[in-house]
Formats: C-alpha cells, sequence, structure tokens
C-alpha cells in the first residue's frame, strides 16, 4: 500500500502536445581522414567527403581506396584458373591498401535544451565507431542497419558540437562474426558512410520504434510502439495516433489512449486502429498514408501502405490485396555499382534515383525489383514506396555450397546474424515496397532455416513470406527462387544451347521440387558490359553464337533477342509467379563477371535493342511466339503456335496479326485472328500460316493488339527466320 502511494507522488502527468521531435540532418560535406591504426583521433583532417556517400568520392581523392580481394572472389579466381591455390585464404580476404580505417568529422548545433538526444547513422560500412566531443558514444558494427546511439550526456546544448565517426576501410577490419556481405563476383569494396546521419531531440517519454502493419479485410492497422522513459520519475502520459493521407492532410483516424511508464522504463504497446474508407495500396495505384505518434514529449511520424501480399503454395501464385498479382521486373546490385568508376554520387542523386527507379521501370512495364545481395539508402525505399514497385529485399549473403570443400565455406555465428536481421527488419518493415524478405542468395547452409528465420520472422507483424534461396523453404507458402540460366553450359565452353529447345517446356524448372511458389529472378547468361564487350562469364558465348568476328552492334542485339525471347517463355508458361531479369543496375568493368544494360549509365540511356525487346516482353498483355526454327520453307503451310498471358485482372481481347517481313519492315505475307484472355489468365492460338514465294532472311512477328485502348500499345514478338527455295518437285 505504502508502495504504490509513493509511486503515485512521483508520478509527472504530461499534456498533450507538450513538445515534438526536432530532427538536425548532419547530410552534407563532412571532413575526411585515414588511419592504418584505430586510434588515436586524427588531429588534421585534410579530405572532404559526402555524406551520405562513398569514400571514393572524396576530394581530394585517396589512393587505392575501394582496393580489396574478398575471401568469394579469391576462390572464384582460383576455380576459373585465374589465381593458384596457394591464394585462398581463410579469413575475410585480403587488402591491397595501406590504411585500414577512414574518419570522418563535422560540427553542428542542435539549439534549445531537451530531454534526449538520439544520433542516428542510416548505415555505414565497415562498422562504425563514434566519438562525440572527444568522448567515445559506442560501437556499431553491422553494415547494413541503422547505427543508433543515445548521445544525451556528450551534446552541448549551446555551443557547437564536433562528431569523428570511425569506419573500416575495408571488411577484414571487421570481427569474423559480423557479415560486411559475401559476394563471389565482387571485386572491389567501398566503404562510406552511405545513407543519412541525422539527431532527433525530444523529451520524455520518448519513442523508439514504431511498426504499422495494414489489415485490408477489416480496414484497420496493427501499431506496435516501442517506448521508453529516460527519467527518473514516472510519467503519465498521452499517447495519440492520427492518420492523414501522405499528400492529403485530411484526417482519417485518430486514436487517444492514456499510457504510463516508470524511471528508466521500456515498454512495447500493440494496439488496433479501425479507419474505414482507406484505399489499398497498388503499383498501378500507390495510395500512401501517414501515421503521427505523440507522446506529449516525443512525435513520429510513420508512413505506409494498405496493402498485403502473400504466396500461395497451392496454386503456386502471388497474392496482392487478396488477388493474383504476377511480378514483372528486374535486379539492382546497388553494392556492385558502388564499385563503378561512374558511380561516383549518382545513387544519393535524386533525380537519378527517381529516373532509375520510377521513370524506366513504367517504361519497361516492370512492377518490381530484387534488391540484390546488398540493401539500398532508405531514400530508394520511400521512392519505391511512391513509384508502386514490389521488392524482393535480400541481405548481403552469397556463400554457394564449399567450392572448394565444405571447409572453405563460411560458417556464420546465428546470435549475431539473428540480431542483424532483427535490425534489418526494424529498419525496413513500415515500406509498403518491401514485400519479400529475402535471407540469402544462392546459399546452402540449413542454419538460416532452422534457426535465423524462425527467429525474427514474428517480428513482422505484417507476415511478409521469407524466401531462402537454395535451402528449404521455412513457411508452408514460401516462395522458392529459380536460376536457370539457359546459356551457362555453352558459356563454359559446354554442349550448345538451342533456342528450339524452348518450343516446349521440357519438365520442370530446378526448383519446382520444393511444389512451393517459384520466383524466377535470375535467367539468360548473356551478359555484355557498357561498350558491347563481353564479361568474363561471357567472354567464351559470343565467339559461338555469332563467330570469333562479331561487332559491339551485334552481340548487343544478339543480347536483346534471346532475352526478349526466353523472357517471353518463361512468362507463357506460367511456371513462375515472378519474373525477374538479371540484372538492371550493376558495374561495367573490364573485369567483371557481369553487367548491366545502359549505354550510359549516368544518364541512364538504356541499350536501345534491351529497351525494345525487354519492353516488349514484359508488357501485361504478353505474347510468346512459340517458334525457333532458323528456316522456313517458301510455298509450305505451318502451324505457328502463339501464347498469350494477360496479367490485369480484366478481359483482354482483341486482334492477332502473324506476319512475314522482310528486313526493310516490307510485309510479305500475313494472317489475322482474334484473341480471348481471360482475366489473369492465358491462352494459346495455332495460326495455319501459309508462306510465300520468297527467299532471304525475313522476321516473323507476332503482334497482339487488345480492342480496349487503355491496354496500351501493341505487344510484338519477333524470331529471325531465313526463308528457303521450295526444292523442285520430281516429275
Amino acid at each position: 500500500m505504502m508502495r504504490s502511494s509513493y509511486a503515485v507522488l512521483l508520478l509527472a502527468v504530461l499534456p498533450l502536445g507538450a513538445a515534438e521531435r526536432t530532427v538536425v540532418s548532419l547530410d552534407g560535406e563532412w571532413q575526411i581522414t585515414d588511419s592504418k591504426a584505430p586510434l588515436p583521433l586524427p588531429a588534421k583532417f585534410d579530405h572532404t567527403a559526402p555524406v551520405p556517400g562513398l569514400a571514393h568520392s572524396s576530394k581530394p581523392g585517396f589512393p587505392d581506396v575501394d582496393e580489396f580481394d574478398s575471401r568469394q572472389v579469391i576462390q572464384n579466381r582460383v576455380s576459373k584458373g585465374m589465381a593458384p591455390k596457394s591464394a585462398l585464404v581463410r579469413n575475410a580476404g585480403v587488402s591491397r591498401q595501406a590504411r585500414d580505417y577512414f574518419w570522418y568529422r563535422r560540427s553542428f548545433d542542435v539549439g534549445a535544451k531537451r530531454a534526449v538526444a538520439t544520433l542516428r547513422i542510416n548505415k555505414a560500412q565497415f562498422g562504425v565507431a563514434v566519438w562525440l566531443n572527444g568522448v567515445k558514444v559506442g560501437e556499431h558494427l553491422p553494415c547494413f542497419s541503422a547505427a543508433i546511439f543515445d548521445v544525451t550526456s556528450q551534446v552541448k546544448w549551446s555551443a557547437a558540437n564536433e562528431l569523428v565517426v570511425r569506419i573500416g576501410a575495408h571488411p577484414g577490419v571487421l570481427p569474423e562474426t559480423v557479415t560486411a556481405g559475401t559476394d563471389f563476383e565482387k571485386n572491389r569494396w567501398t566503404p562510406g558512410i552511405y545513407d543519412s546521419v541525422s539527431v532527433a531531440l525530444s523529451d520524455d517519454p520518448t519513442i523508439e520504434t514504431v511498426q504499422v502493419a495494414p489489415k485490408i479485410a477489416d480496414s484497420s492497422i496493427v501499431v506496435q510502439v516501442k517506448l521508453r522513459n529516460t527519467g527518473a520519475t514516472a510519467v503519465k502520459f498521452p499517447l495519440v495516433y492520427s492518420v492523414s493521407g501522405w499528400k492529403d492532410s485530411g484526417l482519417a483516424g485518430e486514436m487517444r489512449l492514456e499510457a504510463e511508464l516508470g524511471p528508466g522504463e521500456e515498454k512495447i504497446l500493440t494496439h488496433t486502429m479501425k479507419l474505414p474508407g482507406l484505399k489499398l495500396w497498388w503499383p498501378e495505384d500507390p495510395q500512401l498514408y501517414v501515421l503521427e505518434t505523440s507522446t506529449g514529449g516525443d512525435s513520429a511520424s510513420t508512413r505506409f501502405g494498405m496493402r498485403e501480399i502473400r504466396f500461395d503454395t497451392a496454386t503456386k501464385r502471388a497474392y496482392l490485396n487478396g488477388r493474383v498479382y504476377f511480378l514483372r521486373g528486374s535486379n539492382v546490385t546497388l553494392h556492385r555499382f558502388f564499385e563503378d568508376p561512374k558511380s561516383g554520387t549518382l545513387p544519393w542523386d535524386e533525380a537519378w534515383v527517381r529516373k532509375l527507379l520510377v521513370d524506366i521501370p513504367k517504361q519497361m512495364h516492370w512492377n518490381a525489383f530484387r534488391f540484390c545481395i546488398g540493401p539500398v539508402p532508405d531514400r530508394w525505399l520511400d521512392i519505391a514506396d511512391e513509384a508502386g514497385l514490389l521488392i524482393q529485399n535480400e541481405y548481403f549473403v552469397w556463400t554457394g555450397h564449399g567450392w572448394h570443400g565444405d571447409e572453405d565455406q563460411v560458417h556464420f555465428d546465428a546470435n549475431e546474424m539473428i540480431t542483424e536481421y532483427k535490425e534489418w527488419m526494424r529498419d525496413n518493415w513500415n515500406h509498403p515496397s518491401v514485400a519479400i524478405w529475402d535471407a540469402n542468395n544462392e546459399t546452402w547452409d540449413p542454419m538460416f532455416g532452422e534457426k535465423i528465420i524462425p527467429a525474427v520472422r514474428g517480428l513482422d507483424l505484417s507476415n511478409r513470406a521469407w524466401e531462402n534461396s537454395y535451402n528449404a523453404p521455412v513457411g508452408p507458402d514460401d516462395p522458392v527462387e529459380d536460376h536457370p540460366y539457359e546459356f551457362y553450359d555453352m558459356a563454359q565452353g559446354g554442349a550448345e544451347f538451342s533456342m528450339t529447345t524452348l518450343e516446349h517446356p521440357g519438365g520442370k524448372a530446378p526448383g519446382a521440387p520444393s511444389g512451393h511458389a517459384m520466383i524466377l529472378n535470375e535467367y539468360g547468361w548473356t551478359w555484355l558490359n557498357r561498350d558491347g564487350s563481353p564479361t568474363e562469364l561471357t567472354k567464351k558465348l559470343y565467339p559461338r553464337l555469332l563467330g570469333p568476328n562479331s561487332t559491339a552492334e551485334e552481340r548487343f542485339a544478339m543480347n536483346a533477342y534471346l532475352l526478349g525471347g526466353i523472357t517471353e517463355y518463361w512468362r507463357a508458361y506460367r511456371q513462375y509467379a515472378g519474373v525477374l531479369h538479371f540484372v538492371y543496375l550493376m558495374s561495367s568493368d573490364p573485369l567483371g563477371y557481369t553487367a548491366d544494360h545502359f549505354r550510359d549509365v549516368e544518364k541512364l540511356q538504356l541499350d536501345p535493342y534491351f529497351q525494345d525487346y525487354m519492353g516488349q516482353a514484359f508488357k501485361p498483355l504478353g505474347l510468346y511466339l512459340s517458334f525457333w526454327q532458323p528456316t522456313l520453307t517458301a510455298r509450305s503451310t505451318r502451324t505457328f503456335q502463339v501464347m498469350l498471358v494477360n496479367d490485369e485482372a480484366r478481359l483482354a481481347a482483341g486482334k492477332l496479326s502473324l506476319t512475314l517481313e522482310t528486313q526493310q519492315g516490307g510485309e510479305l505475307a500475313r494472317k489475322d485472328v482474334s484473341f480471348s484472355v481471360a482475366a489473369l489468365g492465358q491462352q494459346t492460338l495455332y495460326v495455319d500460316f501459309a508462306v510465300p514465294q520468297a527467299a532471304g532472311k525475313c522476321t516473323l512477328k507476332a503482334t497482339a493488339i487488345a480492342d480496349d485502348p487503355t491496354f496500351g500499345s501493341a505487344t510484338v514478338s519477333r524470331r529471325h527466320v531465313t526463308i528457303l527455295e521450295a526444292a523442285p518437285s520430281a516429275k
């Protein structure tokens, strides 16, 4: 009884709206220097660098920055005969630079005194240590999640503050348990504070995290908020949630509650808020809302979208907002692009990123991306939310299957990985664009399914699916990825791949035995550098496809032609819930293994052949001319199989034209038939076609035009053929 009375005497009651959070952005130009030793703090900073950004953008530049050979790339070089077996290492890799650390410094002011000051470094690599006004605040080693520090006791409220941040110059400075990224095809490793930095100022009770989970069945949201009272006195306070449109400030709903925290107490509260009439978030109409959370001492804005996405093993489909939804798109490997000589500050240029993620995907009819082997800055996911993209969000793990025996495979520390995945989820779970948690890429390691995923998936109140690469799926409806790579054997000098085999599906895809929904997120194996030269992985392929003396333009044209046809094929047979080409953004380097399809990455100008063929192959009204024979015979009649798919939730009906054209575009023959493809369905037509009296190289073209003009322009599928003269009749 006395204890209860004592608590009441110490209870402070905060009025509604007493204070709001103030955020001081620390983005901009910082001073930077380097060192071999982790201490002492440098006395002199003689370079500058952008934050967010990378150390290779410093002025003046540092010699040999980025030069680090990872354990995986050394394994890859040894396996391909590019390095002796003696080059293999068991640690993170071999540094090719004279430094181990970079140091960043800047000053800032905060203004009026508040109860709590929190420093947030959204992402930095490789590892972070922080000093504020000469006092060490702490360390945060994970490279792919936010480093958050309470700096209340170190901050100067009425004078300039000096912030110093130390990062590793390469992955080798980190403990072996910490993931710096594993990638067999990344040649350089770029350090930097590559996401935003800020200081948040507030009063008690503070809001540490907010998670919003939409529930579309009853138009509600589940809100989970983590609160903290840093004071020595218990506090009773109003907890207020209010929701409005992101672009429309009109109030959509409000909930007012009372909460209480003891001295120094942390608490997680979960509430359900009814919001009748909210519009759903769709890629075609990405409606966004903002939840404002207030405690009277602190406030937080959380943007979200009303959407639910799941996969279903029984139907092998993805469902968005309860409806079958087919994913079409590509891959972004931003951390490989970091090593591109032209990457510079482009990933933090708002106009460049918006063209990359908004304008071009719309032109290409893409609604999805895999952010592959490496995270993106938070701003990229903000833009993806606004663009209506669905993101397969992949953690930076690719270890393979033990390329030189299991003893050479990376074995992760489960506890460390669980900690890293929890932080990664915390930083990303409110983005409606994040559709899938992707635990790893092409990795065989049972620990992900046995320990890591089960330990963290329950933290996501939206219950998104987890994709576990080449390991068995964990949940009953988790999808699996598939990487058939049709031209792999031919590129290794093995048996030729004939596109004629694509005229029939030829059995189950490699990922099919699990029975789960499949996502095709890598295929082809036809990469070219931006100058048209083959990459390290395709040097043997193009001489076999085009002969030893092909030109860059011929290779570009062949690459697009083959990728377009394969994309049409995989979409037509509906084996996959999603088809994502590999790769949209990548480095282009004479030593590189893969490459993207930009002719000019700074201006984001795609190769026109790729834009033409792949832009057709990914249209919602998909078309596949199932014919890859090299010749047709004049004055013969052929029955051609033409397959159509309709990714829209409405009927697609119209006219299909099968034509034979000269290389100059002149029409030699034509056959028109009607088509009618059910909503989200497919149709196969068999068209009898009379080959005319002609000879030489031609284009066989199928063209589908929907009666409904909202389906857009015609979809075209093309095949190169040569018409041969008919054999003379025997007398």
